[in-house]
């Protein structure tokens, strides 16, 4: 059982750290491979397959801004300036720690209260799915580090639009496929991704030539990161963790949308929150611990629901029915001790994404050292491959090709590609959760309003809006200053 640990979570890292393959394709594949295998251990293998993948995106979103999987987008806002300082060591050492505290705090969420808390995400209707669409744009429009929040805005807005493209979710008519055949089925979330973060990024180097990659290193870096640093924080990790969590419980969310909200509520929380998009350890922290927190999260509604938190356990779900084990609110009678079983899978693939993250580090910085010459093209051939593989359609190329000039032109104009990404992933569900409640509700709106979730969420939206008008801001602070100031006095 430890070498199939071994073996599948390095395996699971270096899928994740090479840009357009993703945690789901990783399970997808491995799946394949784990039929001659007994039921735990294919489950094993497929669980740490799918931990390593999501902690090894973090490794080219550091190095080269690169995520390699959408779990790891905001990882690479402050790994990735950190690594332009020469501390890539240092920040993926940050990001393995936050990667296995993220998924210890997922762990012990999913052994105590997976059953209460499958049952609130399965009571999530139409009206409160589309206000978390909503939401998840803001929050992408908040995240913005050297722009106003409202590019961030317009980017996840342009998202959206090109979520709209395709066959709809409802009735599969199609929509905006500018009479191509191959847009029917709408734009893929991978080639869009490696576009706009991966060929974007091989343009900006070569209209910067001289590049910014970080080729130097400090004399300080180190992998292992300080105790003191991690205790300094220990609030943001639990508050992470316990966001992941939540999100992965949610089905259909994923663990970009984790990553994304626990650097949020980090942001909006520190002390440093200036620092933040600069290479802040508070917000590495945060996003990694947030995206492999989803990963126990998701297992919940997974296993007691057999309803999937993500696109990794949907994946994951198939497998379990393929070995004979049957995921819903029966597991829990017919297999009492499957749902520690999993929990001490998820803690042994921990073990290992740290042991590799902490001793592999140095092999990793030494891309570092590799010439922009050498390097781009490189990242070019797997930008195609791992876009090509998704799906063998040449077309998929074009797409990348597409949103990678596209991308270019927007980062020359400030715009950050986080909110578009964003965009794109929360588009389908966003469309279909609003066409959906209009139909349950005949057309309805006051639903979208007087449900008590989906209440909170148009709360939440609204203090979130306004918390964004620096005079709305001004305005709210008064109270407390004069608090403070009386209390001082």
């Amino acid at each position: 059982m430890i070498f199939h640990a071994a073996w599948s979570t390095l395996l699971g890292i270096f899928v994740g750290s090479l840009p357009g393959l993703t945690a789901t394709m990783g399970v997808a594949l491995m799946t394949t491979l784990t039929y001659s295998l007994d039921p735990n251990t294919a489950i094993l293998v497929l669980i740490c397959m799918y931990v390593g993948a999501i902690y090894g995106g973090s490794r080219s979103a550091i190095l080269l801004n690169i995520p390699g999987t959408p779990a790891s987008a905001a990882t690479s806002l402050d790994g990735y300036p950190l690594a332009l300082a020469g501390r890539a060591g240092y920040a993926m050492g940050l990001a393995t720690a936050g990667s296995a505290l993220g998924t210890i705090v997922g762990v012990v969420m999913l052994v105590l209260v997976a059953p209460p808390l499958a049952e609130a995400a399965l009571n999530f209707g139409s009206f409160e799915f589309f206000w978390l669409a909503v939401f998840g744009i803001l929050v992408s429009g908040q995240l913005t580090a050297d722009t106003t929040p409202l590019k961030g805005y317009i980017a996840g807005i342009l998202g959206l639009a090109v979520a709209m493209i395709g066959s709809e979710g409802i009735h599969a008519h199609v929509r905006f496929n500018m009479g191509l055949s191959d847009l029917n089925a709408g734009i893929a979330l991978i080639p869009a991704m490696v576009g706009a973060f991966g060929f974007a990024e091989v343009l900006t180097a070569m209209w910067n030539r001289a590049g910014k990659l970080a080729g130097k290193k400090d004399s300080s870096d180190r992998t292992i990161p300080d105790l003191i640093d991690l205790w300094r924080y220990k609030f943001t990790i639990a508050r992470s963790g316990i966001i992941g969590t939540f999100v992965g419980i949610i089905p259909g969310v994923g663990e970009d949308i984790g990553a994304w909200a626990s650097y949020a509520a980090a942001k909006r929380t520190s002390k440093e929150a200036s620092q933040f998009g600069k290479g802040s350890h508070e917000g590495l922290i945060a996003a990694e611990t947030g995206n492999s927190a989803v990963v126990p999260g998701s297992l919940i509604p997974a296993l007691t629901l057999a309803v999937p938190g993500s696109a990794s356990s949907a994946v994951l779900i198939a497998a379990l029915f393929i070995h004979g084990i049957r995921p819903g609110p029966l597991i829990v009678i017919e297999q009492p001790q499957f749902i520690g079983l999993i929990s001490a899978m998820v803690l042994l693939a921990t073990v290992f994404i740290a042991f590799y993250g902490l001793t592999l580090t140095r092999l990793f910085v030494q891309v570092l050292r590799v010439p922009y010459a050498y390097l781009m093209p490189v990242v070019f051939v797997l930008c195609v491959i791992g876009t090509f593989a998704l799906s063998q359609r040449l077309f998929d190329v074009y797409i990348m090709v597409g949103f990678g000039l596209v991308g270019f032109v927007l980062r020359q104009m400030k715009y950050p590609m986080a909110p578009l990404v964003l965009g794109i992933i929360l588009g389908s569900l966003l469309d279909k959760s609003l066409r959906r409640g209009l139909t349950l509700s005949d057309g309805d709106l006051t639903p979208f309003f007087t449900r008590p979730v989906s209440a909170g969420f148009v709360i939440l939206i609204v203090l979130s809006i306004l918390l964004n008008i620096r005079a709305v801001r001004r305005l709210a602070a008064r109270p407390w200053h004069w608090i403070r100031g009386r209390r001082d006095a």
